[in-house]
């Protein structure tokens, strides 16, 4: 039979035979063609079970973690209407991710946990738990769709005025601290190695560059849990701004040194030698990614700003907020298609879009727009740590080694104390306003790792060492977050950190020499910065600012009127702008109460999250008086108290 179905040149021959055969072989030939047909059916028949199944598989993976994330809803729920604070919604996602994994491990039969169902078989066969296995996404799922609005959300909703305020302690943290912490985690992790291969736990490659790649994705923290009860319980805010900045810096830090320790490749015989050029070579690599997509973020948050100055698009909103969303989002894609590192592009254009584009959204975008962020960071965050559990028994390539484990962790913390510390005392030489002992502390103990430690570990686990990592890394992450983000209330106690701040109140005069006090602890770059933006950037690219008539000279008098917007004309008298916070007038805060300033003159004006202005851009205040704000903010906060110089842990409040 298989000599009919070879090619017709190779058949030839049977016509040859006697006549009172042909009969027979012209049968054959047919019966061959059916059985062909048949075959090809067959395959059809199975490629399309395939879909099917690869279809149902995917329903059942998203439905799993959807599952997931409206539990952990309904518990933070549960948590804040309690007061319990011992355990973060990240922790919760991680809890019940572990929870369905050790049921797809132990609760189904083992056959049906390392087989697949054949393609042969009828779907209607198997159980519904023997799709529930492959739990697994594409890592670029991470990075494309998850990692996008996390890192974004970031940036848009940067507090501008404190976080420029300690603007160069929070790079030299995020730098230079992350560069510390990435190579005495590596070095210290190349002695771990080492002592693996002398008491023979090592039965793969592991160089030394896998070690400083695993210090640089484990250097990227993530005080998402911290942050949080600091939000809440309104902890100091230059400790807020000085961890919120480093983690936000240090996770475009670690992404970008990752990626140039990866294209160290040495020349000559032996690969993972010191080669100085190669060395080299990787900094100006990581200068270039860093500073194009650095770059790319900005321009796409200017062309933003431009395309919504320009067109009447605020009279549509909601095509106003999808344009938003589609350039926002399109940053991260466009700087990986280019070579660069999303992260950090995207980084970059949501705090362009805040300081610019959200002075020119209509009301209703500037609501939908912060709202929409904020939801697909919460719901992509917990998404992430859902997966981190259910990843620690689905995973088939954990590699756990015991001496390696022990030693990252006592690498992190040997790595975090040599960032924060000698960091902190050099800063404090230049500093007016010192990092306090107790601050310090607080940051050594904040450093947690989380979903960007996660994101790079997951992204190559093709190697041994790279398996070794990952496992590693996910210890890492449930511990960090379990006890670390648990324990922060206490340490708060612990180490007299005041809480029950408000930002504005904060920042009240407390003397003549405020005004100069405040400009001279203003970093030096923004204070530069400030005056250029203010006069030529932010009426280029908003509705505020002064006219570029008064602010650009007289030969570029055409160019001037054409660039400035009407409103600025009409308003640049009344128009401030709300993020230069940091260089105040004796008039600007006299007295705060929540998001409402009361000023010298008797007005109040709400702060935005975003740092927007006060104003519309049609010149009108927003809001009401002074005293119908200041009588809703004290009915709201009647059994809060808020002391500014006063030491307060937990805020009093009624418990139900």
């Amino acid at each position: 039979m298989d000599a009919f179905r070879q090619p017709v040149k190779q058949r030839w021959a049977v016509w040859a035979l006697p006549k009172t055969t042909l009969p027979a072989v012209i049968i054959l030939l047919n019966a061959a063609s059916v059985l062909k047909a048949e075959d090809d059916g067959m395959e059809e028949l199975a490629t399309e079970k395939e879909a099917e199944e690869s279809h149902r598989q995917d329903s059942v993976n998203l439905l799993t973690f959807i599952l997931l994330l409206t539990l952990t809803i309904l518990t933070i729920w549960l948590f804040k209407h309690r007061r319990v604070r011992f355990l973060h919604e990240t922790g919760l996602a991680m809890i019940y991710g572990l929870l369905v994994g050790v049921i797809l491990r132990y609760g189904i039969p083992a056959t049906s946990y390392h087989n697949k169902t054949p393609p042969s078989c009828s779907l209607k066969e198997g159980p519904v738990s023997t799709l529930l296995l492959n739990v697994t996404f594409d890592p670029e799922v991470f990075f494309n769709i998850l990692l996008p609005p996390i890192i974004f959300h970031a940036g848009y909703s940067l507090k501008k005025r404190h976080f420029f305020r300690n603007l160069g302690s929070i790079i030299t943290y995020a730098f230079l601290g992350t560069a510390i912490s990435c190579f005495v985690i590596g070095n210290l992790m190349y002695g771990v190695v080492k002592l693996m291969q002398v008491v023979g736990q090592l039965t793969d490659k592991f160089y030394y560059t896998d070690c400083l790649f695993f210090g640089a994705i484990i250097s990227a923290t993530d005080p998402v849990t911290v942050l949080a009860i600091f939000n809440e319980l309104h902890a100091d805010v230059d400790l807020y701004a000085l961890l919120f900045g480093e983690s936000v810096m240090n996770d475009a830090v670690a992404i970008v040194l990752s990626s140039s320790i990866v294209a160290y490749q040495p020349s000559g015989a032996n690969t993972h030698m010191f080669d100085a050029a190669a060395f080299f070579k990787s900094v100006g690599v990581f200068l270039g990614i860093f500073s194009g997509s650095f770059a790319m973020g900005a321009v796409t948050g200017v062309v933003t700003a431009l395309v919504t100055k320009f067109t009447k698009l605020h009279c549509f909103p909601l095509l106003e907020t999808a344009l938003f969303f589609l350039m926002s989002w399109s940053t991260f894609l466009l700087a990986e298609a280019c070579g660069f590192t999303g992260v950090v592009a995207v980084l970059f254009c949501g705090i362009t879009q805040a300081h610019y584009t959200y002075n020119n959204l209509s009301e209703e975008s500037t609501k939908r727009t912060k709202q929409l962020f904020e939801v697909l960071h919460f719901l992509a965050e917990n998404f992430i740590f859902s997966y981190m559990g259910l990843a620690l028994f689905t995973f088939q390539n954990h590699i756990f080694s015991p001496i390696f484990i022990v030693g990252a962790f006592i690498a992190i913390f040997i790595g975090r104390a040599s960032n924060i510390y000698p960091l902190s005392f050099l800063l404090n030489l230049g500093r007016r306003h010192k990092i306090k002992g107790n601050f310090q502390h607080m940051m050594m103990f904040a450093g947690l790792r989380g979903a960007m430690a996660f994101a790079l570990a997951i992204r190559d686990t093709a190697t041994y060492a790279r398996q070794m990592m990952f496992t590693t890394t996910l210890l890492i992450v449930f511990f960090t977050v379990w006890v670390f983000g648990g324990g922060t209330t206490p340490m708060l106690s612990w180490l007299h950190i005041r809480v029950g701040v408000d930002p504005d109140q904060d920042l009240q005069p407390c003397g003549d020499n405020f005004q100069s006090k405040t400009k001279q602890e203003s970093a030096w770059l923004f204070r530069l910065w400030y005056t250029f933006d203010h006069n030529y950037m932010k009426p280029i690219l908003t509705h505020s600012g002064p006219p570029l008539t008064t602010t650009l000279p007289s030969c570029c008098g055409p160019l001037a009127r054409c660039l400035t917007s009407p409103q600025a004309y009409e308003n640049h008298e009344q128009l401030r702008d709300h993020d230069s916070d940091l260089i105040l007038n004796d008039g600007d805060l006299t007295l705060t109460y929540g998001d409402t300033a009361i000023t010298a003159n008797g007005a109040s004006g709400g702060a935005d999250a975003a740092g927007g202005s006060g104003w519309s851009v049609n010149g009108k205040r927003s809001g009401s008086t002074s005293e119908e704000a200041l009588e809703r903010e004290l009915d709201s906060r009647e059994q809060e108290l808020l002391s500014r110089g006063t030491r307060l842990v937990f805020p009093i409040e009624d418990h139900v």
